[in-house]
This record gives C-alpha cells, structure tokens and sequence, in this order.
C-alpha cells in the first residue's frame, strides 16, 4: 500500500469523493442505531467479521493469492487492533453519549494525528510551517468543539469527547503502522486481513465484556450491522483505495471535510440531535486546518492576483 502523489481531481472523483463521505457519515447514524441494542464492542465483532467474510470473497472470485506469511498476519494483527478494534469500540463508546455527528467532527481531527505522527516516525515527512500551522488550527477547532468548560472536568459527556479523540489517535497509529508493514499488499487483502483479525479479537473481547454475542436482534439493528459491514466498511474500504490511487493522498483528506455534515444531517434527521454552536465552530476551523495542512489554501492564495 504506497501513497501516490497528489492528483488533480476529475469529476468522477469529485463524485466518488462524495460517496465515499456519505458511506462513512452514515455509519455513524446507523452505529447508534444498533447501540440500542447491543454493545460498543459487540457491534465492532458484527461489523468486522461480516465485512471480512464479504472482501474475502471478493478476493476469491477475483483470485488473488491469499498469503500465508506469519510476518504479514502478524501486521494485519496489528493493523487490525489500532485501524479497527480500538478506534471502533472507543467511537462506539462515545457514541452511547455524545451527538453521532459530534463524533464524526472528533473523528476528522486523524488527519492531524497522522501528521504529527508521520513527522516522528516517518523519516520522510516532515513536519513544515504551513502543516504545523494546520495542525495547530486543527486541534485549536477540537478544543473548541469540546468547549472550555468539559476540558476541566471529567463527567461522562467529557470522558465520551476524550474516547472519541483517542480513536483519532488510534487512526494516526494505524497509518504509520500500515505504510511501514504493508507496503506493496494488496489493498483488497490488506483490508479482509486486517478485518479478519480484529474478528477474531472483537468476538471473544465482546463476549467477556459483554456477554454472549446472540442473533436474536430487532430488525433495525440488524439492518445497521448490514450497512455498517456491506457499506460502510467493506465498500467503503474498496472505494477508499481506488480513490487513493487515482486522486491522491492529499485529495483524500478532503473527505474528513466531507463525512460529518452527512452524520450530522442524518443525525438531526431520524436521531433528533441537535449540536450546541461550539461545534459547528470547531468544525469550521478543522476545516480550515485541513485546507492549511494540505497546502490547498496555499496554492489558492498564490493564485490570486496582487492588490493594488
């Protein structure tokens, strides 16, 4: 899995982009949806074992070799537990108190994570002027989503805020982890294998924590799993690499923008949420720390013509 160069994007990306963003800010409407009835790290189990069994049937059909290297399943392990099980059971954690779409705001702020992140284990990423201005206005806009108040107190709508950016964190991890240890896997493979293992975590994690993982459930719960495994992670996954390949790394990040108004107006829609302004004062700066850190705002600035 290498990270190609920054592409300029043509209409059909334009289009994917959007998909890809409305895939992944359903997940978290259709997450709550199924805490209803079952629990943070019980859905993390449904979610990844049916997604795992679908792309390895996709691998399948397609015919790829599936590889047998202990080294490889040793990072798929770890790839599993920092890209799936951690982040998933802490958003889904969070998400038994706080907003869906105010989980998908904390969830945009992995792109600074990673950042940071890249600059101290990546020797070839360094951390410049305009991405550390981005990162401090991004994590200035995570501060102000959380709000003063809950930064100095710890009751439970704060300690669901502090999961929530945790899992940001977990992401961050996960990126460094994948570009060292799965260079030139295919992403299809990488994607069934990483799933596979945090199954297989998940399951015996959920029944010890939770109780016995049962079939027994409402409609609307199984209709979530479905999304939650078919779309928003399967599909999702495969959406994801394309686009990776044919925009860019950098046009990527333009989707973290992207997710949370489609969490937040399904959210409002069939939840009935309703996010306090500070939020939405957050996002505007994580955007605005996002178009910085890519160097979009810069190249846009550059463009315009001098005053008089």
């Amino acid at each position: 899995m290498t990270t190609p160069i920054q592409k300029s994007l043509s209409s059909r990306a334009w289009v994917e982009l959007f998909l890809l963003a409305a895939l992944w800010g359903a997940v978290f409407f259709t997450n709550r949806v199924a805490l209803y009835d079952i629990g943070p790290i019980t859905l993390v189990a449904h979610r990844t074992f049916w997604a795992a069994l679908l792309l390895w049937a996709l691998t399948i059909f397609r015919g790829t070799k599936i590889p047998k290297s202990a080294r490889l399943w040793g990072a798929f392990l770890i790839m599993g537990l920092l890209n799936n099980l951690i982040p998933f059971s802490l958003l889904n954690f969070a998400q038994l108190t706080i907003e869906s779409g105010l989980a998908s705001i904390f969830n945009a702020a992995t792109a600074f994570f990673g950042v940071l992140l890249a600059a101290l284990f990546l020797p070839d990423e360094r951390l410049t002027l305009p991405k550390a201005l981005g990162v401090f206005i991004g994590f200035l806009g995570v501060a102000t989503a959380i709000g003063l108040t809950h930064l100095t107190r710890f009751d439970p709508r704060s300690l669901a805020q502090i999961a929530a950016l945790l899992a940001t964190l977990s992401y961050g991890f996960a990126g460094i982890w994948g570009r060292k240890h799965l260079a030139g896997c295919s992403p299809t493979v990488a994607a069934a294998g990483m799933l596979t293992c945090s199954a297989l975590m998940s399951l015996p994690l959920a029944h010890f924590v939770e109780g016995p993982i049962t079939l027994s459930l409402s409609a609307s719960t199984w209709a979530s799993i479905a999304y939650g495994a078919a779309l928003g992670t399967a599909a999702a996954y495969l959406l994801y690499y394309r686009l990776l390949a044919t925009a860019g790394s950098g046009n990527l990040l333009l989707v973290t923008l992207l997710v949370p108004p489609f969490a937040i107006l399904l959210g409002t829609l069939f939840l009935g949420e309703t996010l306090h302004p500070r939020a939405f004062a957050g996002f505007a700066l994580l955007a605005l720390g996002l178009l910085v850190l890519d160097g979009r705002l810069w190249r846009y600035v550059r463009k315009q013509p001098a005053g008089i």
